[in-house]
């Protein structure tokens, strides 16, 4: 059984602000061990469940997070950047389910250290119409691939927010929000353990033929609103992206293409902002 992680930062156990998550922060350093160890949680969990190939993505920031030496034996991990499929690189239809680890909810939404992606930068985004996050974007391309989510941890928003998208998908809350930089944690041996069993147990469930829920349509639309009229003015540029107003831009694809476009629009807003994520 092959097992893909995906792991971000905010939603790991114990961290609520962004001393806890970014690079130089006060409490960065503590955070990055804390990051490792939920993804080892799951990682034990894998195993337990008959994993034979476990591959993380580091997916937060620099993603250059997971001190490798911290990780687990077990898996292989996929550091730095750039990556062309960012959160999801490395995923293919050769995985038998994924996992996201430490993922948070979506922008405007309540949640600890929610954001879409890029901070304030980015202010919505719709799939389909539908308001989407980084959960979203991640199940939908997912299953574009062939891959379902069998797990997702995080604070409650992020697992309602998952829970919303596909109810089948196991949730494991290892906080609970009490704003956008506070939150009621879970001890983090409980957290951790509940981690490990709930990855054991869902993937246990997936032994067999594995179907992942379908994406939103075979050609989806992408929008984003961004903050900066700059931005949607320069991605213009860009063959088939169009607007709907000064600040906002769209485009329809195929999942996972799309999802890798989209990683080019971000690349363009950094070069254009400079604006930190969570002020």
């Amino acid at each position: 059984m092959r097992i893909y992680i995906s792991a971000d930062m905010e939603g790991v156990t114990g961290l609520v602000d962004a001393e806890d998550v970014q690079p130089g922060g006060r409490d960065y350093e503590r955070g990055r061990l804390m990051m490792a160890e939920d993804v080892n949680a799951a990682v034990r969990g894998a195993i337990a469940a008959g994993a034979t190939d476990i591959t993380v993505n580091d997916a937060h920031g620099p993603m250059r997070n997971i001190p490798p030496e911290a990780l687990h034996p077990a898996a292989r991990l996929i550091r730095g950047k750039p990556k062309h499929m960012g959160m999801l690189e490395g995923l293919t239809p050769e995985h038998d389910a994924m996992i996201c680890v430490g993922y948070h909810s979506r922008a405007g939404a309540p949640g600890v250290l929610s954001h879409s992606f890029m901070g304030h930068e980015i202010e919505d985004m719709w799939l389909d119409g539908r308001p989407v996050g980084e959960i979203g974007l991640a199940h939908a391309t997912a299953a574009a691939v062939g891959v379902p989510v069998v797990v997702l941890t995080g604070d409650d928003c992020a697992c309602a927010e998952m829970a919303e998208w596909d109810a089948s998908v196991t949730t494991v809350a290892v906080k609970h929000a009490r704003d956008r930089f506070a939150a009621d944690l879970r001890p983090v041996e409980v957290a951790r353990t509940a981690i490990e069993e709930a990855v054991h147990a869902g993937l246990a469930a997936q032994r067999g033929p594995t179907t992942a829920t379908a994406a939103p349509s075979d050609s989806p639309t992408l929008t984003v609103r961004w903050q900066s009229a700059s931005v949607a003015s320069t991605l213009m540029g860009i063959s088939g992206v169009r607007s709907t107003d000064s600040r906002t831009v769209q485009a329809q694809g195929t999942l996972p293409s799309l999802y890798r476009l989209f990683g080019v629009w971000m690349r363009v807003a950094a070069s254009l902002t400079n604006q930190p994520p969570y002020c």
